[in-house]
């Protein structure tokens, strides 16, 4: 982990960056390659996908070459869980400079294409929403855990690769419903530039329940490697 100062800065560049992309994504689909959304649209789908999984390839790498530099505050609450108490705390007080990032790259993205995208949408009740994100957070963290302790670092192509595809599943299994989101600081950036920050259902459905379900997730690995660790058998 490279030093408080350096972590800090990386993370509210790869935040302001993660926002970025996501529009990038949407303007090189619809307006370069002229892919209007719609549904059944396979060729917007294919290529808006294909897109993606190549953004999330890039940012796996940037979170490499930064040494731990994180744009989601469930990486870094994983990673505080994880921890002794003084890296729980530090890895909690990255999350409001993750928080920032995405706010300045929200706002810049409203000013320079103000009509384009307005942010994830909860088009479902309360209980819900927070049920989706919470059990669509609970399968990513869970399984990133799985795959951290089963694929080794010399692996980046087959762990990114296999990453890439969940988030991606997970995404568009929620995209109709809550946005699929698993970021809250992502959220937070839109959230906070319409004004929508302080809502009772941005805060239980994008904040406390994806909190809580990476709590859970992280409790329930533990429980099952616990529970699955071979037994040494004696060679004869």
């Amino acid at each position: 982990m490279a030093g408080i100062g350096e972590v800090i800065v990386t993370d509210t560049i790869l935040s302001f960056m993660w926002v970025w992309a996501s529009v990038i994504i949407r303007i090189i689909v619809q307006f370069l390659l002229g892919f209007r959304f719609m549904y059944g649209n396979n060729a917007y789908e294919l290529y808006k996908s294909s897109l993606s999984v190549a953004n999330m390839f890039l940012f796996a790498y940037l979170v490499k070459l930064t040494h731990g530099g994180a744009y989601n505050p469930i990486v870094a609450f994983t990673s505080a869980i994880n921890a002794n108490f003084v890296t729980f705390l530090f890895n909690v007080a990255r999350i409001p400079f993750q928080v920032f990032g995405s706010i300045i790259g929200v706002r810049l993205v409203l000013k320079t294409f103000p009509e384009l995208w307005n942010g994830p949408e909860l088009v479902i009740n309360l209980h819900q929403g927070a049920l989706t994100e919470g059990l669509l957070t609970f399968i990513h963290v869970l399984i990133t855990l799985g795959l951290d302790r089963n694929i080794n670092d010399g692996s980046f192509f087959m762990k990114t690769w296999i990453s890439s595809i969940l988030k991606l599943a997970l995404h568009t299994l929620g995209s109709d419903l809550t946005g699929g989101c698993m970021n809250p600081a992502a959220v937070a950036g839109w959230a906070y530039a319409l004004g929508e920050h302080k809502a009772k259902e941005h805060i239980i459905v994008y904040w406390l329940a994806p909190m809580e379900a990476t709590l859970l997730a992280v409790w329930t690995f533990r429980l099952l490697v616990r529970s699955a660790k071979p037994e040494k058998q004696k060679i004869n």
